[in-house]
């Protein structure tokens, strides 16, 4: 066979690769990557390997990784940034993140893209501090894809939200322009500081750069100005909506259930309904919390009883505990601990927490007793339970049990302290 009519083939065989990866067939795209270097006289475009390790690492290939690498090594193809970021792509995802790192280490002229795949690996796996010293040695300058992944891990974090704000100021300050997946991470880090300005911020940048339709955006600002308390601007954003889908429903709901206004959360769950959209199980979060929030106890239930019935929903450890908590507060004590005996899922410190509470409340001793020992042996260092059982005592005149609550948090090292106590409501 002659050189052209190889040569043809190998772009055909190429072409058809690329088809198959873009498709997700990747069972389909390593078969014709076998067939390609048993069939070709001609030795594959360097173009090739990249498609070939994406494959790898969506169907979880590490030997064949290996191998690919073993190849381009030979072939002198790492000085290609292409098959570069890929090889150190699929050992981050296939094999480990040290060998990723190590292979990273090895590459004698990385190229910003490359620097951004191996912060990228550090971030998705929780690894956000080495991201951030990787960071801090980069030999090329940093573009908006190394902040991207930076933000949105630090976003991730307990503690992360000033930093990754920070980070973006420090973005601005270098002259580089934030792009959706710039916002999307900077919203989620505005959720746990209830930042306003930065949102609306945020929301101005959006539509001054034509950036602002796109759905995920705004259900995100829907979210952010319902946690933040701008009802009106929650619901303007959601009625400038084309297409809803079920993040930007569920948002609405939890922004009025968060607020008190339970009525008109499960108004809008009835809407979304008619309108077709298929609730999920953040969905429900929202509702139950809104029938918490109101003390509607037989809505609770019905709404819980639909979600695996109607929408095969499966609830987990805290739709259970939002369930405990609005039984607890209407004063359906023995409900709520029914249905902590019969949960097919971890009994959760908040759910207990809930009924404990509610104990103090209704001053119901017995049961107090059974909360506060659970508690106290899913979290032993924390002195909430100790604190409300002796208080429980103390109100109905067990001064001695009182007592002996006290100095059995003390032997246990246990300090109350202000703030100190989970058992709240759920927000």
């Amino acid at each position: 066979m002659s050189y052209s009519s190889n040569y043809l083939r190998l772009l055909s065989f190429t072409k058809q690769l690329s088809s198959y990866v873009n498709q997700g067939l990747h069972d389909r795209a390593l078969a014709l990557f076998q067939r390609m270097q048993t069939s070709l006289a001609l030795p594959l475009d360097p173009f090739v390997f990249p498609l070939v390790l994406k494959s790898c690492a969506a169907v979880h290939r590490p030997q064949l990784a290996t191998s690919i690498h073993a190849h381009a090594t030979k072939s002198s193809l790492l000085t290609n940034p292409f098959v570069a970021c890929a090889l150190v792509d699929v050992y981050g995802k296939c094999v480990s993140i040290s060998m990723a790192r190590k292979l990273f280490d090895e590459i004698p002229l990385r190229s910003v893209v490359l620097w951004n795949v191996m912060m990228s690996l550090y971030t998705r796996s929780g690894l956000v501090m080495d991201a951030l010293k990787l960071f801090e040695v980069m030999d090329v300058a940093p573009d908006e894809s190394s902040f991207n992944s930076l933000i949105a891990g630090l976003s991730e974090l307990e503690d992360g939200s000033f930093k990754a704000i920070a980070f973006y100021r420090r973005m601005q300050e270098l002259g580089l322009k934030p792009d959706l997946i710039t916002l999307l991470a900077l919203l989620r880090a505005c959720l746990g500081l209830a930042t306003l300005n930065l949102i609306r911020e945020i929301h101005g940048y959006a539509v001054r750069n034509q950036i602002d339709s796109h759905t995920h955006l705004r259900s995100g600002l829907v979210e952010a100005y319902g946690r933040c308390g701008c009802i009106v601007n929650a619901q303007n954003v959601f009625q400038s909506m084309e297409e809803r889908d079920v993040v930007a429903w569920s948002s609405l709901i939890s922004a009025y259930a968060l607020h008190g206004e339970a009525r008109t959360a499960l108004e809008i769950f009835q809407e979304m309904e008619f309108a077709n959209v298929w609730p999920d199980g953040i969905t429900f979060l929202g509702v139950l919390k809104a029938c918490s929030h109101a003390g509607l106890a037989d809505e609770a239930l019905h709404y819980f009883s639909r979600m695996r019935k109607d929408f095969g929903v499966q609830a987990s450890s805290e739709h259970y505990s939002c369930l405990v908590d609005v039984l607890s507060r209407a004063g359906r004590l023995q409900e709520a601990y029914k249905i902590i005996r019969e949960m097919p899922v971890k009994v959760t410190a908040r759910a207990w927490g809930a009924l404990l509470g509610a104990c103090q409340t209704y001053g119901e001793v017995e049961l107090a007793e059974v909360a506060g020992r659970a508690l106290s042996e899913i979290e032993p260092d924390n002195p909430a339970s100790y604190v409300i059982l002796a208080r429980i005592y103390a109100n109905v005149g067990r001064h001695e049990d009182a007592q002996r609550m006290r100095m059995e948090m003390r032997e246990k090292g246990a300090k109350a302290g202000a703030g100190s106590s989970w058992i709240v409501y759920q927000d």
